[in-house]
């Protein structure tokens, strides 16, 4: 944990955005009694803003948080907040800082590295806010963490079934209206009375499921499975596809399962691989694996499994994965990203895969590409094309 206040006040706080996360991460920097400044939406300038003043071998999500980083300091924004950890992200908060300052920008810094616990981080908070109490700061940790399942819940419902609606842009209207009465919501009543209502009117919404109706999981690199720009939004692209898509890396599940209980967890992890994994790969390396495991004995169609390009857990994680597919015909399309990784390639790669997957489904056992043979040695295989 480290704290450096900006010389100029008042403090004016941003943070790099992760999804719609932004709402939840918004209700509790409020506490701090900062001006908030939302750096825009991610476009193909935030990803060309990072990749220009990053190192060139750098993960893909230091790169968008740098991009990130600069269009809020641009915006007026002099107190930044930084999370990271599990991984070299941890340490990437002092790079970046370094790498701003000689870029010639003024400002403070907060990384938050250590826990998802409010008492690790509230000697930082009390730095920026000395009129903070426990009291006032565990009632906001409180509303953002239950913004953050409400927004967990309601996303997974439509993963599970935006593929299947009948108007084209149905439960994306919905989501839209969720998302603008959430990111207002300041009592836990409310947001609970939110998340039903909405969950209500998405059900309300009238689906046709084909009969080759396909099942896919996704797994990977927590970034990237989180952020819909930084994956070329690879779940939408499912769903227009007639994809059910089930994802398990969410914020609410890495809280849940934080603190005493995670190595816990990742022990149930290693129980569960079939003995693809026999210890902790690092990061989310040891879920992908034990969840593609446990996809393919709940009957699933097929596993994406998604990762920065040089992401070094998650490289640990396709050898196993890759024989997981190769000894039991089970497809895993594994894609990398970077900054050139291409739409259009994605696309026909999606393509391909929903395709083999419905003949396999048509005529089982005719088809036997399986992951192995989609993908190359992993640090060969770079999903551009």
């Amino acid at each position: 944990m480290s704290v450096q206040l900006p010389e100029s006040r008042p403090f004016k706080v941003s943070f790099p955005h992760m999804g719609n996360y932004s709402i939840p991460v918004k209700t509790l920097a409020e506490h701090l009694e900062c001006e908030i400044v939302m750096p825009p939406r991610m476009t193909r300038r935030t990803l060309e803003l990072g990749a220009r003043h990053s190192p060139e071998f750098v993960c893909i999500p230091f790169k968008y948080n740098l991009g990130n980083y600069i269009e809020a300091l641009d915006a007026g924004a002099n107190l930044l907040l930084q999370a990271g950890g599990g991984c070299r992200f941890g340490y990437y908060g002092e790079v970046q800082e370094a790498i701003l300052r000689d870029l010639g920008y003024d400002f403070g810094m907060v990384r938050l590295i250590g826990g998802w616990k409010l008492r690790d981080h509230m000697r930082d908070f009390k730095q920026v806010n000395p009129r903070l109490n426990m009291l006032r700061a565990l009632k906001a940790y409180r509303i953002a963490l239950r913004q953050t399942q409400a927004l967990d819940v309601v996303e997974d419902y439509m993963r599970r079934n935006a593929g299947f609606e009948v108007e084209d842009g149905a439960f994306e209207q919905v989501h839209e209206a969720f998302l603008e009465e959430l990111d207002t919501a300041r009592d836990k009543r409310r947001i609970a009375e939110i998340e039903q209502r909405y969950l209500g009117e998405l059900a309300a919404i009238p689906t046709e499921r084909p009969d080759d109706l396909l099942r896919i999981g996704i797994v990977g690199e927590l970034y990237v499975l989180m952020e819909p720009f930084s994956n070329l939004f690879v779940e939408k692209e499912l769903a227009k596809r007639g994809v059910e898509v089930h994802r398990f890396v969410t914020v609410s599940n890495m809280v849940a399962q934080g603190g005493r209980k995670h190595e816990a967890h990742l022990d149930d992890l290693i129980a569960q691989s079939g003995d693809y994994v026999r210890y902790h790969l690092g990061a989310d390396g040891t879920e992908s694996v034990s969840m593609t495991y446990q996809l393919m004995q709940q009957g699933f169609d097929g596993v994406l499994h998604l990762k920065p390009f040089g992401c070094m857990p998650e490289v640990n994680a396709m050898a196993s994965l890759q024989r997981l597919s190769r000894e039991h015909t089970f497809p895993v399309l594994f894609i990398s990203y970077d900054a050139q990784t291409s739409e259009t390639g994605l696309k026909t790669r999606l393509d391909a895969f929903c395709d083999m997957l419905r003949m396999s489904k048509q005529r089982p056992g005719t088809v036997e590409m399986a992951g192995g043979a989609e993908s190359p040695a992993p640090e060969a295989e770079r999903s551009t094309a």
